[in-house]
């Protein structure tokens, strides 16, 4: 190959599409993880590429909120008091970021990156040939309280005014695209182009599978260290030896803070953990994902079963699981899709790499120019893997981008 040498530190979504569209580059590229590609955060989400994730986080009055996060564990997102002191930084950007002018300057940042997100990842799927792996299934929110129907309307206001595309449904139009859902269910709004693979972790093995096929090379390690050679090349250390790159692209997800921060890049990134349960013996059918605005969980069909997701804590990357947070999603899957089976089901806990503004930081270092960044998708990594690998792409080849960078800057949160 003509192109640099390149290693990309991270083998989900977003690093497993990185490597394959700098490989389209005509670059050798090499992709590292400790995991089997797909094995990480992309293996528990509910399998959805999203055209509709457009609506950050951190929305204006949520601060009236904080305290309830800290005191009821019920909540769908959690802050463990144990954590605070550290997560404080984050905690605080986090409401600078709630304030009205921030709010629409990153939903602007989201609108441009996350509707192009199938179609960036269609050369991939379509030359890995794993077509059957994706399809346009849509994503129903469902709601049973008229109040929680009007809470949710500025937010698909929100993503109806970006292009999104978002049909109101009575209940009747709900009973029509899944017939078993809770008779309760008052009202509906049915999202038609998003895409959802019924296996998160098939395919994002199939396409490192196909980045193996096409000439680039996965190494299974533990990375222990980066830093960088005089002459401008990485020298990469993990529990299998030392490794040498002419390039790097750091996409290692929740767990990227401390690399980028050997390269003096200080980021606010923490890890927002995420469960789900798999009921591998439903009983009942289900069609595509289902959102209940009412319980702030999802459920939705994949190749074993129905998978429940939802809840989510902001505690240390290396806290145990709490796993009685997962517990709590079955009894409410069971109340909005009776006669839904729980025998057999698996938990699983993950780390979805959360940044104050829910933007994703994609870009080149200030001080390294052979070093990228790709990290921080919030829950967004399986969405945005095809866009981030574009991007980067781009960047690394001196290609002008197609929208404005800046707002996802690695820089931003040192200013």
């Amino acid at each position: 190959m003509s192109g640099d040498k390149i290693t990309v530190l991270g083998a989900g979504a977003i690093g497993v599409s990185i490597a394959l569209y700098l490989q389209r580059d005509g670059h050798d590229v090499r992709l590292i993880d400790r995991d089997q590609p797909g094995s990480g955060c992309s293996f528990g989400n509910a399998g959805l590429i999203q055209c509709a994730s457009v609506v950050p986080v951190a929305v204006p009055g949520i601060a009236r909120k904080v305290p309830r996060m800290l005191l009821d564990r019920s909540q769908p997102l959690f802050i463990q008091w144990r954590y605070l002191g550290s997560l404080a930084p984050y905690l605080l950007r986090f409401l600078v970021e709630a304030r009205a002018d921030r709010f629409a300057k990153n939903i602007r940042a989201l609108a441009s990156l996350v509707p192009g997100s199938y179609e960036a990842y269609k050369p991939l799927i379509d030359a890995a040939n794993i077509q059957p792996l994706v399809k346009p299934s849509g994503e129903l929110h469902v709601f049973e309280s008229d109040a929680a129907f009007k809470d949710a309307q500025k937010n698909f206001d929100i993503r109806r005014a970006n292009g999104v595309d978002v049909e109101v449904l009575d209940a009747d139009g709900v009973r029509q695209l899944e017939p078993g859902l809770v008779r309760s269910i008052k009202h509906g709004v049915f999202l038609p182009g998003c895409y959802q693979t019924t296996n998160p972790f098939r395919f994002v093995d199939a396409l490192a599978q196909h980045f193996v096929a096409n000439g680039g090379s996965f190494v299974k390690a533990s990375v222990e260290d980066l830093s960088m050679e005089a002459d401008g090349s990485a020298k990469i250390t993990t529990d299998n030896g030392i490794l040498s790159a002419e390039k790097v692209v750091l996409a290692f997800g929740a767990f990227s803070k401390p690399f980028a921060e050997k390269f003096g890049l200080r980021v606010n990134l923490d890890s927002e953990r995420g469960y789900h349960v798999n009921l591998p013996n439903p009983g009942v059918t289900l069609n595509r994902a289902v959102i209940s605005g009412d319980h702030r969980l999802a459920l939705a069909p994949i190749d074993d079963g129905v998978r429940v997701v939802g809840t989510a804590e902001l505690a240390k990357v290396g806290a145990p699981p709490n796993y009685p947070r997962a517990e709590r999603l079955v009894p409410l899957a069971k109340h909005l899709l009776p006669g839904l089976a729980d025998t057999g089901q698996t938990k699983w806990m993950g780390h979805r790499p959360s940044t104050p503004d829910s933007l994703p930081v994609i870009g080149r270092s200030a001080t390294h120019p052979n070093v990228y960044f790709a990290f921080g998708h919030n829950h967004s990594g399986l969405t945005l893997g095809g866009m981030t690998g574009k991007l980067v792409a781009d960047i690394v080849a001196g290609r002008p981008p197609t929208f404005d960078l800046s707002p996802f800057d690695p820089e931003r949160f040192q200013r």
